[in-house]
Formats: C-alpha cells, sequence, structure tokens
C-alpha cells in the first residue's frame, strides 16, 4: 500500500510550514506528498491566505528528494492547458521526475469570483476539462522536433513545439477523481494512471470503483487503472489522543472515526484494509494541523510497518 499526506495550505500556512511537513513525511518513508489546489479558505479566515499550488510544489522539488510531490487536485479553470503544461513539465525536471498532476474540471465558485476566473456551467467546464487533458497530454508526449496542434470548441492550438518536456515520459501520472457516473470514468479510463475516492466510506467507494474500473478494462490501456482513496488523518495512541487531535482541527471525534482514517494505529490499519479489499493501492492522509509534526511521525512508525508492502528508505 502507498502512502501519501495530503494538506490543505489554503487553509492558511506558509511555504516554510509545507516545507517541514513535506521533509518530515520523506523522513519517515511516505510514498507522496500532496496539496490542494485552491485559492480560497473552506473554512475560517484562511491565517496567511492561499499560495500556488505549482509554485510550491517547485520549491519543494528542490527542497527534497525522494518523495513524490503533486496536487490533489488542480482545477481545470485556474490555468490555460498550454501554460500547465509547461509548469507542470518544469516542476517535474527539478524534482527529477517525482510529480503527479491530479487535475479535475472544477467546482469551488466561491474562489473564482474572489480572484477574477471565469466558471463556467458544469457541462462548459467538463467540456473544456476533456479538451484540456487533450492538449496537455498532446504536448507531453509529441516527440522531440515534431509540432503539435489541437482544434477544439474551447481550446486551439497551432504549430507548437511541445517544449519543454517533463522529466518522465510521456508525462507525470494524471490522477482524476470524483463521483461522476459517465464522464468521470470515461475520461479516468482514457488520460488517468490512477482514480481516487475522496471522503468515502468504502462500502460509498465500492460501487464507485467497480465502475470505473468497468470503464478502465473496456478502455485500450496498456496498464492498469491505479485506485486510490482519501481521508482525514486523526490518528492517535489512544482515545484520549484522538480526541485532541480532532479538537484541534475542529472535528467531532465520533464523526472523523466513522468517515476517516482515524482511531489507533492498529483500527486504521484496518480501514485502510477494507479499502485495499476494493482494489485500493494508494491512500491519502488529508492532514490538516501542519503544526502537529508528532502526528506524522506516529502514522510513519505505527501505520505503515503495518501496511502491505515495503516502505522505501
Amino acid at each position: 500500500m502507498e502512502t501519501c499526506i495530503f494538506t490543505e495550505p489554503q487553509q492558511g500556512a506558509t511555504y516554510d510550514d509545507l516545507l517541514r511537513v513535506a521533509q518530515t513525511a520523506e523522513a519517515g518513508g511516505f510514498t507522496g506528498f500532496f496539496r490542494s489546489d485552491h485559492y480560497l479558505a473552506m473554512s475560517g479566515d484562511g491565517g496567511v491566505g492561499p499560495s500556488d499550488a505549482w509554485i510550491t510544489l517547485a520549491g519543494l522539488a528542490r527542497d527534497t528528494s525522494r518523495v513524490r510531490l503533486g496536487t490533489l487536485v488542480t482545477s481545470a479553470t485556474f490555468r490555460l492547458p498550454g501554460p500547465t503544461a509547461i509548469a507542470v513539465a518544469g516542476v517535474d525536471a527539478m524534482s527529477g521526475g517525482r510529480v503527479e498532476f491530479g487535475i479535475g474540471a472544477g467546482w469551488f465558485e466561491s474562489e473564482h469570483t474572489a480572484y477574477g476566473i471565469p466558471f463556467p456551467s458544469l457541462g462548459e467546464r467538463f467540456d473544456k476539462f476533456e479538451e484540456y487533458l487533450a492538449v496537455v497530454t498532446g504536448l507531453w508526449s509529441t516527440p522531440e522536433g515534431d509540432r503539435f496542434a489541437f482544434d477544439g470548441a474551447h481550446f486551439q492550438v497551432a504549430d507548437s513545439p511541445a517544449l519543454p518536456k517533463p522529466a518522465q515520459h510521456p508525462g507525470p501520472p494524471i490522477i482524476i477523481g470524483g463521483g461522476g457516473k459517465k464522464r468521470t470514468p470515461a475520461l479516468a479510463a482514457r488520460y488517468a494512471a490512477e482514480f481516487n475516492t475522496p471522503f468515502l466510506t468504502p462500502d460509498d467507494a465500492a460501487p464507485v470503483l467497480r465502475r470505473v474500473v468497468e470503464v478502465a478494462d473496456a478502455a485500450d490501456r496498456s496498464t492498469p487503472l491505479r485506485l486510490s482513496a482519501a481521508h482525514v488523518l486523526v490518528c492517535g495512541r489512544d482515545d484520549a489522543e484522538v480526541a485532541r487531535r480532532a479538537d484541534a482541527i475542529g472535528r467531532d471525534v465520533e464523526e472523523v472515526r466513522a468517515t476517516g482514517f482515524a482511531g489507533t494505529p492498529e483500527q486504521i490499519v484496518d480501514t485502510i484494509g477494507r479499502f485495499a479489499d476494493l482494489g485500493v493501492s494508494r491512500v491519502y492522509f488529508q492532514t490538516l494541523d501542519l503544526t502537529d509534526l508528532d502526528h506524522v511521525e506516529l502514522v510513519a512508525a505505527e501505520v505503515l510497518p503495518r501496511l502491505d508492502g515495503p516502505v522505501p528508505d
């Protein structure tokens, strides 16, 4: 089982806050360090305010050496596909090929209006998202020396040198997630290396995963679609420590026990096992208190060794 720390820095975090967590995750043997890509806090005043996901990941690419880095997820409404392909390729090269590109159609209208970003209807967002994936992957996979062109309803690319290239070929792994019944599974089957079910219990995730696997199996894929799950993390050595950590992030302890990666290390391993039974091979621990490095270290010491598969050096 691969394990990733997943952060929400729009709730209020500096680059140094993220760096400390990323380096702690790397030292603890986690597979990856991921961050959301949002420009507005979901609750509270946001502390220091938002930070740009790909700017901070560029810094982390140079300040870490092993842990994989990515977004969960970038909104396709935030940036044009051509400049996004260039930025992500650059961060991938800076990291030595450790980037993963989580991408979605966008959903949080308030952050768009707060920063002057157009927010089309749901149908238009998905239409643009499909073309967005075609442009980004087309730019990355075009052989050096060739030119790339795309003539879509929303995006047109003409005579592009399709440079720079990412370190990974044909490009960083793409992560797509959500609960859509038709378009989301189809796009994941065509473009993604991984499909993520965010904040769904194993029982609720099961039909979503079955549906996307069926679509992927019917597609002409060269590799299987990796399945993953993301949940809030609240780990403690005993009930009191679990309650303390739930209170620190403003969550009800019984609610996180019922719906998250919450409880003692043994209880969290049991929950992860239920996802493993569904074919999930990667989990994301949504870590909301970025000052609590002991939390990350506890999971590294007490949860990771209990999971199947080797823990990276």
